[in-house]
């Protein structure tokens, strides 16, 4: 088989261009495919704004340390605790399979970009355990300052977009944020039950009345899915889980 750079245009005399080079050259008014040329909010040119990109990619390779944030809660087999990473992840798939379940007002859309943000300030505040009355004191500063260094490395128009969202998810007070909320409660419960060992609930001495009010954003949040709260609180109550 003869290599792209090999193929020829038919006829074409020796020394002419490959018809792939000939493919690959802009046509009038159009950027190169080897030029950067992709117009930049506030740039007329439609020059590629070198400092904007570098934001942006510092962003991307600041993300990657979310995925050594460990939770608290265990994979479902129990093999290991589930990074910060997975758990964004989890929820993301979790609201393409449930969206049936999302109140009356809710856009899928809007509630995967706010779940994919939401726990990012834990890459410098660290996953706070649910349960932990002490740690949950400063937990809404340290976060905030974790959010204004995260989204502030990213130009301003995508920063104040992706801090409006983790503050609309925080707020919870959207049809948005509601169910992204139900979602993110969800999980924690499905991950603690579905084992049958009563997973951290057991492990820190967690009461029913303590997962009740955890979960209560399920309640309002996607109401058809609280049934299955209160049988898993009835499943963990009757092992012994929880008392």
């Amino acid at each position: 088989m003869k290599s792209l750079g090999a193929l020829a245009v038919p006829g074409a005399n020796a020394g002419k261009e490959p018809e792939v080079e000939q493919l690959l050259k802009p046509g009038p008014g159009l950027p190169s495919a080897r030029q950067p040329g992709i117009r930049q909010p506030g740039d007329p040119h439609g020059h590629m704004s070198v400092d904007r990109l570098e934001q942006q990619l510092a962003f991307v390779r600041e993300l990657d340390r979310l995925k050594t944030v460990l939770r608290r809660t265990s994979l479902i087999d129990r093999s290991r605790r589930e990074n910060t990473a997975e758990h964004s992840w989890h929820l993301t798939a979790m609201a393409l399979a449930l969206a049936e379940y999302a109140p009356s007002g809710a856009d899928l859309p809007h509630v995967v970009e706010m779940l994919v943000v939401h726990d990012m300030v834990e890459i410098d505040a660290g996953d706070t355990f649910a349960f932990d009355v002490s740690a949950n004191l400063d937990k809404g500063a340290r976060e905030t300052a974790a959010a204004q260094r995260l989204f502030g490395l990213l130009p301003p128009d995508v920063g104040d977009r992706l801090r409006a969202c983790w503050e609309e998810f925080e707020a919870n007070e959207t049809p948005s944020a509601r169910f992204a909320n139900a979602l993110d409660r969800l999980q924690g419960l499905i991950v603690n039950d579905a084992p049958g060992d009563g997973g951290t609930w057991k492990l820190h001495g967690v009461s029913r009345g303590q997962v009740l009010e955890r979960m209560a954003p399920i309640e309002t949040g996607a109401p058809g899915l609280w049934p299955v709260v209160v049988e898993a609180i009835e499943r963990a109550v009757e092992a012994g889980h929880i008392a």
